[in-house]
């Protein structure tokens, strides 16, 4: 059982939480991207400052129902440290606490200042770089942690499970 809840769990990482580091990383470029103002309506429907703003709401989707998905990862984490009885591990106390953070980061910081500049990209105003380099900054350190985390489950030091 502990494998078949391991393969699940790593899946659920590969599928939920790749899109989501990828995604988030490409918005703040395709942001900054967006030429201003933004073309709406016409008779081409918009052009190609349209199809722009479209690009970073699509990566804002994915961000967003990829980390919903993701709340599979720590379920089947859990599932899974449980059947192998490795639920107060060091290593893995310290991935869950990354996880949390990375978590948290995603949904404070990230997804909020994502859809603040998709409404001003929106309402035609420009982006200003600033903001999509903070926001550059904070998809960094989700990536990061979710490395550290990656590299947590592989190695596992300490962990008497045969790694």
């Amino acid at each position: 059982m502990s494998k078949f809840l391991l393969s699940l769990h790593v899946l659920a990482a590969i599928v939920a939480v790749g899109p989501v580091t990828v995604a988030a990383s490409m918005f703040p470029p395709a942001a900054r991207r967006v030429p201003v103002p933004v073309a709406v309506g016409g008779a081409d429907g918009g052009g190609a400052d349209a199809g722009d703003v479209r690009t970073v709401r699509l990566l804002h989707r994915i961000c967003r129902v990829y980390a919903g998905l993701g709340i599979a990862v720590p379920v089947l984490g859990f599932a899974t440290a449980a059947s192998m009885g490795v639920l107060g591990d060091a290593w893995l106390i310290a991935s869950v606490t990354l996880t949390a953070v990375a978590a948290g980061l995603l949904a404070a910081f990230v997804l909020p200042r994502q859809e603040e500049l998709l409404e001003q990209l929106a309402d035609g105003q420009p982006v200003e770089r600033a903001r999509t380099v903070r926001l550059a900054m904070f998809t960094g350190l989700f990536n990061l942690l979710w490395a550290a985390v990656t590299i947590l489950m592989i190695v596992r030091p300490g962990s008497t499970t045969g790694a």
